[in-house]
C-alpha cells in the first residue's frame, strides 16, 4: 500500500520535468492530460519512448501514490516500452469517481475503461502495492489487455500481516484520516513526510535532499485536497474488503487465472507487504519469475529502478525467445 508522493533516488538525467505544484485535480501540470471516461476523469502522464514502434506499457500506483511514483522506472525503460502512468481516481491529479467506488474492482474498472478507450492494449502492465492488486484483477478478467505483468510488492491477502502494516489497516476505519491529522497537528511537514519515507523505503537516507523537498511539497498539495482522506480511507477499506473475498473473486484465485508472463518484485525490508509472500505468489502465478531485493522496502521501482528495469528486460527477452520457438514449431508442423 504505497505512500503518498515518494521521491526517487538520484533520478536519471532523462527524467521529465517535475510538474508544477499546488494545482488541484482536473487542473494538473502541462505534461499531464485529462482523459474523460464514463463516470470518471483520469490524469495520465506519457513518458516519450526512445524510438517509435515500441510496445505500450501502463503503470499503476498504490495507495496514496500517483503516476510520479513510476518516473524513475519509466525513464529506465524508455528504450524498451512506450510508457504511460495514470493516477487512479481520487489520487494524484485525477478527480474522485462519480460513483465514489474506491474498491479494488472499482479501480480495476477504471484501468480497463482507460485501456479500452485508448486502444493501446495489450500493454505491459505494472502495479505497485494496491496497484498490484488492481492489475492482478485486470489481468485475470481481461487477459486480452495484458502482454506481461510486473508486480512490485503487490497487496495480495496475507493471513498474518506484519505489525508495521497496522497503520494502513487502521486507515480503513472511517474518520481515521481526521484522527491522524489531529494526533499529528504539531508535526512539521518534514516530520510527516519523513514518517512516510521511513515506512516505505528500505533505506530512507538514500533519498536526495531535492527529492525529499519535492516529496514534502507534493504531500502538502495532496493534504489540501478536500477529498484526500476520503480517497485514502475508502481505498484502504477496498483493500481490506478484497482480502476477505473467497471463491473465484478472491485475489489469490484470480492470480491463478493470470496467464501473462509475470515478474514479481519484493523487498526484504518491506514493512507493508511481507517478503514471505513472495513464495506463495511465485506458486500462484502460472508463468512467473521472482526478483527479491534484500535492501529494498515497499517501493523497489523507486529505490532500485535500474535493477527492476534489468529484470523486466530479461522477462521481455524470455518472452521473445518463447514466441520465436512457438512460431518455429508451428512452421515445422506445417500449421
Amino acid at each position: 500500500m504505497s505512500s503518498t508522493e515518494l521521491p526517487g533516488i538520484s533520478p536519471p538525467a532523462q527524467v521529465p520535468d517535475t510538474p508544477s505544484r499546488g494545482s488541484a485535480a482536473g487542473q494538473g501540470p502541462a505534461d499531464v492530460r485529462q482523459v474523460a471516461l464514463p463516470g470518471l476523469t483520469l490524469a495520465v502522464r506519457h513518458r516519450a519512448p526512445a524510438r517509435a514502434g515500441l510496445e505500450p506499457a501502463l503503470y499503476v500506483h498504490g495507495l496514496g501514490g500517483s503516476a510520479l511514483n513510476w518516473t524513475a522506472l519509466a525513464a529506465e525503460l524508455a528504450d524498451r516500452v512506450d510508457g504511460e502512468a495514470l493516477d487512479l481516481p481520487g489520487f494524484g491529479h485525477s478527480a474522485p469517481p462519480d460513483d465514489g467506488d474506491y474498491s479494488i474492482s472499482g479501480h480495476a474498472r477504471a484501468v480497463v475503461r482507460y485501456l479500452d478507450a485508448a486502444g493501446r492494449g495489450p500493454v505491459h502492465l505494472f502495479g505497485n502495492s494496491m496497484g498490484g492488486a488492481v492489475v492482478t484483477r485486470v489481468a485475470a478478467v481481461r487477459p486480452d489487455l495484458v502482454r506481461t505483468l510486473t508486480l512490485v510488492s503487490p497487496a495480495l491477502p496475507e493471513l498474518r500481516p506484519q505489525a508495521t502494516a497496522l497503520p494502513n489497516v487502521l486507515l480503513a476505519i472511517p474518520g481515521a484520516g481526521g484522527a491522524f491529522m489531529r494526533l499529528t497537528e504539531g508535526w512539521s511537514p518534514e516530520r510527516r513526510t519523513g514518517a512516510v519515507l521511513a515506512l516505505c523505503y528500505g533505506d530512507p537516507s538514500r533519498v536526495t535532499p531535492e527529492g525529499f523537498a519535492e516529496a514534502i511539497e507534493e504531500y502538502q498539495r495532496r493534504l489540501s485536497l478536500p477529498y484526500h482522506w476520503e480517497a485514502m480511507e475508502r481505498s484502504a477499506r477496498g483493500i481490506v474488503d478484497a482480502y476477505t473475498l473467497g471463491g473465484r473473486h478472491g485475489l489469490w484465485a484470480q492470480a491463478r487465472r493470470v496467464q501473462a508472463p509475470t515478474l514479481l518484485v519484493y523487498g526484504a525490508r518491506d514493512q507493508l507487504v511481507s517478503a514471505r509472500m513472495a513464495r506463495k505468489a511465485r506458486r500462484s502465478f502460472a508463468d512467473s519469475r521472482l526478483l527479491l531485493l534484500p535492501e529494498a522496502g515497499h517501493v523497489a521501482m523507486m529505490e532500485y529502478p535500474r535493477v527492476v528495469a534489468r529484470a523486466f528486460g530479461e522477462l521481455l527477452a524470455d518472452r521473445t525467445t518463447a514466441t520465436t520457438a512457438t512460431t518455429a514449431t508451428t512452421v515445422r508442423n506445417g500449421n
